[in-house]
Formats: C-alpha cells, sequence, structure tokens
C-alpha cells in the first residue's frame, strides 16, 4: 500500500527503512522519499516506526541528571 503518494513510497519501502536502522521520520524520509514533500504522510511513517520497532525497545529514555531516579 502506497504511504506516500508524492514520492511513491509504500509501506514496504517504510518498512526497509526501520529495518535498515531508521527511527525518525527524517530518517525514513532520507532512505525511501516519504514525508520529503507535503508531510501528509508523517502520521503513518510514525505508526509504521512504532509497529516495526523491535519490542522491549522503549522510544527513548529520560535519566534525571540529579541521580536521583
Amino acid at each position: 500500500m502506497y504511504v506516500c503518494l508524492c514520492t511513491g513510497a509504500t509501506t514496504q519501502a517504510v518498512a526497509d527503512a526501520v529495518a535498515n536502522g531508521a527511527t525518525t521520520c527524517n530518517q525514513v524520509a532520507a532512505h525511501c522519499g516519504a514525508g520529503l514533500d507535503c508531510g501528509r504522510c508523517r502520521r503513518t511513517v510514525q505508526a509504521i516506526i512504532a509497529a516495526e520497532r523491535p519490542r522491549g525497545c522503549p522510544e527513548r529514555e529520560v535519566v534525571s541528571s540529579s541521580g536521583r531516579g
């Protein structure tokens, strides 16, 4: 299925970008072009990134600079 009509990027192209290490919309865009033009597909790209992320791997970890949790 097409994710980005502007560039013709498909769900498979976005999934391949994530499998190759892309973790942000900008990284996916650099890989396959999805999200470079109008940006309407970015929510879908983000959803694919979240779905393809390995389980148990948090999106980001917040660490307190005070040393207290």
